[in-house]
């Protein structure tokens, strides 16, 4: 029996991961700030708030072999500062990782994002786990998982007695799934910035959570882009949503937020025009070829499934 102990595990991806591992027969501990609203049969919680001492306190008590790292801030709220937002992220992340170090953890499967790629324009498409990771400094995600990046790359280095699987997610999307990617899709019409195809990539939640449960056990270490095959652009994704796609150029969008979000409008500034302009676009074919992973569902399978549970 693998002991596999969980972290932010109280989210939708975590839910998720938590009824794939009471398939097996890992003994699975459950942590997060609440517990989650489904324990599945055999399955403990205990609370776990990774910006303090936490992690420490419960790496030693359970003794996991391997940690899978979910807690993370993927959708702020209007409230929520930059700050508080790095302490889960990033401090989080490091209390994880000193305590899988401390207390001989094997294996500490973490999810980064594409978001650690960065939005730039001479990104190349698509992006192989080799090319550089420079997330942008204007966008919290971003720069926190390029900062996460950076500091397991420094792990691997000084601690190769601690396998590292490290696995760059695309957009998640599953039935009743909600987030900030999301609330675009739910707007009256598509915002797009002309000239670009803004294409998106999608994983689904159970293909997700199949990869994180290989990654504990038999998966070989390594970093690995998690998507399904294929991108849509946003005019794929207005012609599923039955939409209308308001094409706007680049300065005229970024005057619009300069505008807006002074008068509290959005919460959207210019910056976030890089958003829609330069998404990264990833290759899966390491997680296929190398992981030993095919996704069931392609991006577009993946979002014509979100769709449907969303009634859109």
């Amino acid at each position: 029996m693998r002991r596999v102990l969980v972290t932010g595990a109280a989210g939708a991806v975590g839910q998720v991961l938590l009824a794939e591992l009471s398939a097996t027969e890992c003994d699975v501990l459950a942590t997060d700030v609440r517990e989650p609203a489904s324990l599945p049969p055999g399955v403990r919680y205990e609370k776990l708030d990774v910006r303090g001492d936490d992690a420490g306190r419960v790496v030693a008590s359970f003794k996991p072999q391997a940690i899978i790292h979910l807690a993370s801030i993927v959708s702020p709220s209007r409230e929520m500062t930059r700050e508080f937002a790095f302490d889960v992220d990033v401090r989080g992340t490091r209390n994880v990782l000193d305590a899988a170090l401390r207390h001989g953890v094997e294996r500490l499967v973490v999810t980064s994002s594409g978001a650690a790629y960065g939005y730039h324009a001479d990104n190349p498409v698509p992006l192989k786990e080799s090319d550089a990771v420079r997330g942008n400094a204007e966008f919290a995600y971003s720069d926190h998982k390029r900062q996460v990046e950076e500091m397991l790359a420094e792990a691997r280095a000084q601690h190769p007695q601690l396998e590292q699987v490290v696995l760059r997610v695309g957009t998640v999307l599953g039935a009743g799934l909600e987030n900030q990617i999301t609330e675009l899709f739910h707007r009256p019409r598509m915002i797009a910035v002309r000239g670009t195809d803004s294409p998106f990539v999608f994983i689904w939640t159970r293909d997700l959570a199949r990869i994180l449960v290989r990654a504990a056990g038999e998966g070989p270490a390594g970093i690995y882009n998690v998507c399904g095959d294929g991108a849509l652009s946003v005019h794929d994704l207005a012609k599923a949503l039955g939409k209308p796609v308001m094409a706007l150029p680049a300065w005229a969008l970024k005057a619009a937020l300069g505008v807006a979000r002074p008068l509290r409008l959005t919460r959207y500034g210019p910056e976030q025009v890089r958003f829609l302009q330069y998404r990264p676009v990833l290759d899966n074919t390491a997680l296929k070829s190398v992981f030993g992973y095919k996704p069931e569902l392609s991006s577009a399978q993946t979002f014509e499934l979100w769709r449907k549970a969303a009634g859109l």
